[in-house]
């Protein structure tokens, strides 16, 4: 192995890390895996991530659900394709891989994919915490922190507000998505978000007679909807759509080269008229699209139920839920039509917002006087250099790297689980030659 020593302890508290990372999903996993395999010496690194054990989309491992990415685009492959970190490795380490060969399966269903993640993690166990919470990223101002960072970080277990410090020559920030819900709208015991929606279920009896409703038009709609439906054979689930029907993601050949490695430095140092149009062109790439195979088989499931006339699945198309009001053991909602006005009252037992994520913001873990280093596009965003990089003003000697929210910068596939074998290679090099 060419990390060095990473697992923290009391004796060793207070020597510096080369690099910290902070969380420990697929983009840091990935990076862990490349700076493994460096034939030199690598640096001195350490993950925290604030979750007790690995995880990645816990909440919605949906039985049936796939991914939506190729198998060879795992943690390592297009960057090293004998990297002992790959999808392949993993199956002939379960004694799979001639069994996943005659599957004659390019996309993995995500429960085996999430155990591979798992497998990978466990491989690098040495080099992360588990149940430390990064809090905050602050420059070092005494003489004997010249050129490091201080890390901030709760540990699971002891005192809030009792944090601990490390310190550290770079940082790799892959905190990860945050669950997205409409404005005004929280959380309570029957309004939930998608992510969560196994711990959420779990004890609900099947054989009830149950009323689901679905607000969004995306993957995950799609997929809560057919999960639920098949799940509570005896319960209603309403589809509560947006645009007209569910919209088919592009995934033809040529469209997909938008995922290809070169595509990001194509992207980057592209003008930011073209940036635009390509973002908007593809968006339907991967954003609030469904694959087309679970179309069809929810428009099948929808009408087979109209013509016996016995319909469980309901889909209000050009609507919104306008109001929510929480009763004793239900759920009061008003849904609107987008195209005629008309509202009606409808009655459910529970509420599932399936509307996607937003990318954790580097400003919320950066303190002030670090982001005053950081330099700016005449957007006001964060500039980021080629290498994810944030772009610092001259002098300043560490590095913050970005994994995640960079899509402005390095186009809409670069933080998708697409390109992070290369992108985390990208990184490993970056700071291997710091």
């Amino acid at each position: 192995m060419s990390l060095k020593g990473t697992r923290p302890s009391d004796s060793l508290d207070s020597l510096p890390f080369d690099v910290i990372g902070v969380g420990f999903g697929p983009s840091n996993l990935a990076l862990a895996a490349a700076l493994n395999e460096k034939t030199r010496p690598g640096p001195r690194v350490h993950f925290y991530e604030r979750h007790s054990k690995f995880s990645w989309h816990g909440g919605m491992l949906l039985a049936g659900a796939t991914m939506q990415v190729h198998f060879l685009k795992d943690l390592a492959t297009l960057r090293n394709p004998v990297s002992r970190f790959s999808f392949l490795s993993y199956l002939h380490h379960r004694e799979r891989l001639a069994d996943f060969i005659n599957h004659k399966a390019l996309f993995p269903s995500r429960v085996e994919f999430h155990d591979y993640l798992e497998w990978a993690a466990g491989l690098l166990d040495d080099y992360v915490s588990y149940g430390c919470e990064v809090t905050r990223i602050e420059p070092g101002t005494e003489p004997h922190e010249s050129g490091y960072l201080r890390v901030r970080f709760n540990q699971a277990g002891t005192d809030v507000g009792a944090s601990r410090v490390r310190h550290t020559r770079s940082v790799v920030l892959a905190p990860g998505l945050q669950p997205r819900l409409p404005e005004g709208v929280c959380e309570s015991e029957r309004v939930w978000h998608s992510s969560g929606l196994l711990g959420r279920i779990e004890g609900l009896a099947t054989d009830k007679r149950w009323r689901f409703t679905i607000v969004g038009a995306g993957q995950s709609a799609a997929e809560v909807a057919a999960y639920l439906h098949s799940r509570y054979p005896q319960s209603q689930v309403r589809a509560v759509l947006s645009p007209y029907g569910y919209t088919p993601a592009d995934d033809s050949p040529f469209v997909n080269r938008i995922f290809d490695p070169s595509a990001v430095g194509e992207f980057y140092q592209a003008p930011g008229t073209v940036r635009r149009m390509l973002s908007e062109r593809h968006s339907n790439t991967n954003y609030s699209v469904v694959d087309q195979e679970l179309i069809e088989a929810l428009y099948s499931t929808w009408y087979q139920e109209k013509v016996v006339d016995e319909r469980r699945l309901l889909i209000d198309n050009a609507s919104r839920v306008l109001d929510v009001t929480e009763g004793c053991g239900s759920l009061s909602l008003t849904i609107e039509s987008l195209t005629t006005g008309d509202k009606r009252a409808v009655e459910s037992d529970f509420l599932v917002y399936a509307t996607g994520y937003r990318p954790t913001p580097p400003e919320d873990l950066l303190a002030p006087d670090l982001l005053r280093l950081c330099k700016r596009e005449k957007t006001g965003q964060l500039s980021v250099g080629r290498d994810y990089r944030l772009c610092m003003k001259e002098g300043v000697p560490y590095g913050i790297y970005l994994q995640g929210a960079t899509d402005y910068t390095h186009g809409l596939s670069s933080t998708l689980l697409s390109n992070t074998a290369v992108r985390a290679g990208e990184i490993a090099d970056s700071l291997t030659c710091r």
